[in-house]
């Protein structure tokens, strides 16, 4: 993770002429009790009526200066802190996106979505208002201490008494407050996910009659992150009378004390006039401890949280100086393959071989780890390293391992129509496209298409390719998404096609004339993941896996004469019917 202060340094020259527009601001308002000094001294009591004119021009022109360096003071520190919420939210979601797929596995989506948002908007206040606050507290104080120093030495002591006390309440609260934000933090992220959850599969909620379960639920979170708000207010309620107190009673003590200097002749009563002015100077900046000490405590809190997430690092790693092929052509090989995820065997000892242009086929029941040779292929995850007791395995593109290649070119070497099929809130265009956006012409997006059996349904639809699906493809049925999928793997032209249980909700009619589709497909490397026999009988190879091992390989007619694994599998699809024709 970048530290804060890197992006601070990139803007040091903005920062740096706001502070020199801040300390213009402030002198300019100190500028204001030496005037009140004079016009009592010098016009009231000792009548010297033609400097009036002067003072009063003074004053205009101090306020026209005040509010001019005032502006830019605040438009910088805007501008500067939204450009580095920009970055570090840009820079956040970069680390996110190459973080490892098993982070994912264990990570809910609200949490990040709450990092995201609400804490780079935490420390991006912390940045920019909150941040210049604190830094105008400092010189403004600065600076009143100095002037009042100057005017009398004594009544100086009253403010250097009180601010003390002031910080020593500052602390005490930050450090309550800084454990409450924390738990304010994580509960915010669990409220995100328990929403977005529920908006994002609210037909399944509606059809389980779950509403009622799911709204105590949601109302559970929520009434913890309001009891944690609450508390946060109490902290603040608490203490911030304190702040008050001492800044209230600060200028009424200047009065008295004051008053009787000047009676003893030690000050003037325009020295008095100006110092009461100060003092009323000083006390917004003790008012503001507790707001800013607030503000700050819930930017450190997010800080915390955001680290946690650059703490996570991808385990795949690019070598330094990676292999970069001409043409990749589609050539897979598979060699003493294992898969250990959680502690738990997901893939024993797999392997084949796979030349450019042909099919394989893997079955096997849930669980066995179909897909988990597509996620090995694409590099989510690296096979395991070799033991005593195991070979060293690998996976071989075009007779490189993936491993010393470039992880961009590995991954878009392949199609792959994923079993959970996703799709973005956009238009059926752009879905289809996603591949190589730049590249798919509209003729590609329609072929595509027609090759998934989707041009029929796409063009009924009211503004064809051009229509918007809802979120997830939400408004599709699950054939009509599933062919979207396909389309927008055929559209890329990869040379590897990953099909992983792509065609589970086609009826029988389209899923056949898909796979005569994929039966034409030339010069394409194709890897077939399925449960139905009709999406793998004509490949090259059939792999039938059982707990994560081989259990049986072969060609369709092989594996039947073995009538093992999948003859049985073949039986229970088509043995009604092959007792009805026999």
């Amino acid at each position: 993770m970048k530290k804060i202060s890197s992006y601070i340094v990139k803007y040091w020259y903005a920062y740096a002429f706001a502070i020199v527009s801040m300390i213009i601001a402030v002198v300019l308002d100190m500028l204001y009790p030496v005037i009140s000094e004079h016009l009592v001294d010098d016009v009231i009591l000792d009548g010297k009526v033609a400097l009036l004119r002067n003072l009063l021009l003074a004053i205009l022109f101090i306020g026209i200066g005040r509010a001019i360096f005032g502006y830019l003071k605040e438009l910088i520190f805007d501008i500067i802190s939204a450009k580095i919420g920009k970055e570090m939210r840009y820079d956040l979601f970069c680390h996110i996106e190459g973080l490892p797929t098993s982070y994912f596995d264990n990570t809910n989506t609200g949490e990040l979505m709450a990092r995201l948002k609400e804490d780079i908007d935490n420390i991006w206040g912390a940045l920019g208002f909150v941040g210049m606050l604190i830094i105008e507290v400092v010189i403004h104080v600065s600076i009143v201490l100095f002037c009042m120093f100057r005017l009398s030495p004594k009544l100086s002591l009253l403010p250097c008494i009180a601010m003390p006390i002031i910080g020593a309440f500052a602390i005490i609260m930050e450090r309550k407050l800084n454990k409450i934000y924390e738990e304010i933090s994580e509960e915010n992220a669990v409220l995100n996910t328990i929403a977005e959850e529920n908006l994002a599969g609210v037909r399944t909620v509606k059809a389980f009659a779950k509403e009622k379960y799911e709204i105590k639920k949601f109302m559970q979170h929520n009434k913890k992150y309001y009891d944690l708000n609450i508390k946060q207010s109490k902290v603040l309620v608490k203490y911030q009378p304190f702040f008050q107190f001492v800044t209230k009673l600060l200028p009424f003590t200047v009065v008295i004390l004051g008053g009787i200097l000047v009676m003893k002749g030690e000050i003037t009563l325009g020295v008095l006039v100006a110092f009461t002015e100060y003092s009323r100077n000083i006390v917004w900046p003790m008012e503001m401890i507790g707001w800013l000490t607030n503000d700050f405590s819930s930017a450190v809190a997010s800080l915390k949280k955001i680290r946690k997430i650059y703490a996570e690092e991808s385990l795949v790693k690019e070598v330094d100086h990676p292999i970069v092929l001409d043409k990749v052509n589609g050539d897979i090989t598979f060699e003493n393959v294992s898969l250990t995820l959680d502690n738990t065997k997901i893939l024993d000892d797999i392997s084949f071989d796979l030349p450019a242009g042909q099919t394989i086929g893997i079955m096997g029941a849930t669980g066995a780890g179909k897909s988990s040779i597509i996620n090995l292929m694409q590099r989510f995850y690296d096979v395991d390293k070799p033991t005593e007791d195991e070979k060293s395995g690998y996976i071989k593109l075009d007779g490189i391992d993936i491993r010393q290649m470039l992880l961009k070119q590995v991954r878009e070497s392949a199609s792959i129509v994923m079993q959970d099929v996703f799709l973005f809130s956009d238009t059926i265009k752009e879905n289809i496209k996603m591949g190589k956006r730049e590249l798919i012409t509209e003729d590609g997006i329609v072929h595509a298409a027609q090759f998934a059996q989707a041009r029929e349904f796409i063009e009924g639809m009211e503004e064809g390719y051009d229509t918007i699906i809802g979120e997830r493809g939400v408004g599709l049925s699950g054939g009509q998404k599933q062919r979207i999928s396909i389309a927008r793997a055929v559209a890329k032209k990869a040379p590897i096609l990953v099909l992983d249980d792509s065609t589970s909700a086609l009826d029988m009619e389209t899923e056949l004339m898909i796979q005569k589709e994929l039966n034409d497909l030339k010069d394409v490397t194709k890897v077939i993941i399925a449960h139905r026999i009709s999406a793998v009988r004509y490949a090259n190879e059939i792999l039938f896996l059982e707990n994560g091992r081989i259990a049986e390989r072969g060609t369709h007619e092989s594996l039947l004469k073995k009538k093992g694994l999948y003859y049985e599998t073949y039986m229970a699809q088509y043995g009604e019917f092959l007792e009805v024709n026999a």
